[in-house]
């Protein structure tokens, strides 16, 4: 049973809105900047709004008017070589006909609109000449002579919006921070209208000036918004910047802005469940702590057994998830715990915790099993094993089995643990170093209880079935998952 180190607990949320989603083709696949990583998050933004179906492409140089007619918005975080002239005159169409356009950071001078751009195009033995219809519906291009386009040192600075009034920009606050490359010297088109703006300081290589960095551009019937942000994941980690994309997307698709300006990472919906994650005593990765990602209906806590039930856990908990390995508590501790209990109190008991508190009784029948450390009269230990691929099934229609199975996955198996024959099985396993059962509903009637017996690492805690798995878990056991 392995050791890792036990980082903070991380938060997500999500911003919704109540119309149907809206259908972006996201264009990545090539760009100076490291695509790689910063396409997922990009992706990631737009999807956790809750108002866009994202489809990505690697190769958006075979664009055609039919491919694009499914499509609300196209974002671009694209920076390569020239399309072929049918693909961009499909995009150009596609945006003068009323759709939308997003173009991020280096995107801004992508199609050798810049002349550096042409010089590496030309070393590849691929110059080609610039698409000046593209500057046009981005609404500024670049340029290489004095005072050349480009930025600064990066360093945090203050995007300040200067127009309150347009869609993207109402409600938001009056500014925020990042930390990003600071873009200047566009050659700003007479169409643009800007909404934001920040201050290029001359100590980090600036201009002393105000510069652009937030604006659409009406083009045809269609919209653009345009954002000079983004350099890298670092960058789009700022609220401001997830707010300012998310809401420049939904404009460029609609006109207008729906979602909330509030898109602080953090932010949770009302009334979430509180979850009480309980560790100590085993080791684990840090991985563990993605199960609770990006869950806005739910509130987590981590605390150490025995800290946990030193005080009433009924006022502040709705379920307690418990990924613990401890033996012994003191018998307030004990009360506190069983009080929760027996009020009502929603229980997830995860992998190894099954092997928590073996002289007490009342917690083997609280889990409906007991992993044995050592032999229990005529019952042999129980063992493990590291590392086995495993197969599981569903063993019945429960709503914590609800779009999980089957399930191939590696994990650590249990073997010759006590189950009491009153549990009602979940998932099963026909592996030989495995018990049969490896999730169950607890047949203590006064209150929810789970058991998973999947778990012990990262190979676990990022399979989407058992990341499902425990959320339904945990949704069941408070109350809000109904039979």
């Amino acid at each position: 049973m392995r050791r890792a180190l036990v980082p903070a607990l991380l938060l997500a949320g999500v911003a919704t809105a109540a119309e149907q989603p809206l259908k972006v083709l996201f264009l990545s696949g090539f760009n100076n900047h490291d695509w790689r990583s910063t396409a997922p998050v990009i992706r990631e933004i737009l999807e956790r709004a809750g108002r866009f179906e994202v489809r990505l492409t690697e190769e958006p140089a075979g664009l055609n008017a039919q491919i694009l007619a499914q499509y609300d918005v196209v974002v671009s975080d694209y920076n390569g070589p020239r399309w072929t002239g049918a693909a961009e005159e499909a995009l150009e169409s596609f945006v003068r006909s009323g759709k939308g356009l997003v173009i991020i950071h280096a995107a801004s001078y992508a199609f050798g609109t810049m002349e550096v751009l042409g010089e590496r195009m030309t070393r590849t033995g691929r110059f080609e000449p610039p698409w000046p219809q593209y500057a046009e519906m981005v609404g500024a291009s670049w340029s290489a002579e004095a005072p050349r386009t480009g930025h600064g040192r990066r360093h945090v600075f203050r995007v300040k919006f200067t127009d309150r009034e347009h869609p993207i920009a109402r409600g938001m606050e009056e500014s925020f921070l990042i930390s990003d490359e600071l873009y200047h010297n566009f050659r700003m088109k007479p169409h643009a209208r800007i909404l934001a703006t920040a201050y290029d300081d001359p100590k980090m290589n600036g201009t002393g000036k105000e510069e652009p960095i937030l604006w659409t551009v009406e083009h045809g019937k269609g919209r653009v918004f345009h954002t000079a942000l983004g350099h890298d994941t670092s960058a789009m980690q700022a609220p401001g910047f997830a707010a300012t994309l998310a809401r420049g997307t939904e404009w460029a698709a609609t006109g207008k802005v729906t979602l909330s300006a509030d898109a602080r990472p953090h932010r949770r919906q009302a009334n979430p469940l509180r979850v009480q994650v309980v560790t100590a005593g085993h080791d684990f990765q840090p991985s563990f702590y993605g199960l609770f990602e990006d869950q806005p209906d739910l509130a987590p806590n981590v605390v150490f057994a025995p800290s946990a039930y030193r005080r009433d856990l009924r006022p502040r908990t709705d379920v307690l998830v418990l990924y613990d390995m401890v033996q012994d508590i003191s018998e307030e501790e004990k009360k506190n715990f069983q009080a929760y209990v027996e009020g009502g109190g929603g229980v997830v008991v995860l992998h190894h915790a099954i092997a928590s508190y073996q002289a007490w009784p009342w917690y083997r029948d609280l889990v409906g099993g007991r992993y044995l450390l050592k032999a229990e009269g005529d019952l042999p230990a129980s063992t493990y094993k590291h590392d086995v691929e495993l197969s599981v099934e569903v063993a019945a229609q429960h709503p914590v089995t609800a779009g999980v199975g089957p399930l191939h996955i590696w994990d650590e198996t249990y073997k010759g643990m006590w189950i009491s024959p009153e549990v009602r099985p979940l998932l099963r396993t026909s592996h030989p170093t495995s018990d049969p059962i490896v999730a169950w509903v607890s047949p203590y009637a006064r209150a929810r209880v789970v058991y998973i017996q999947l778990g012990h690492d990262r190979w676990a805690h990022v399979h989407i079935g058992y990341r499902r798995l425990v959320r339904n878990a945990i949704l069941w056991a408070g109350g809000r998952l109904q039979p």
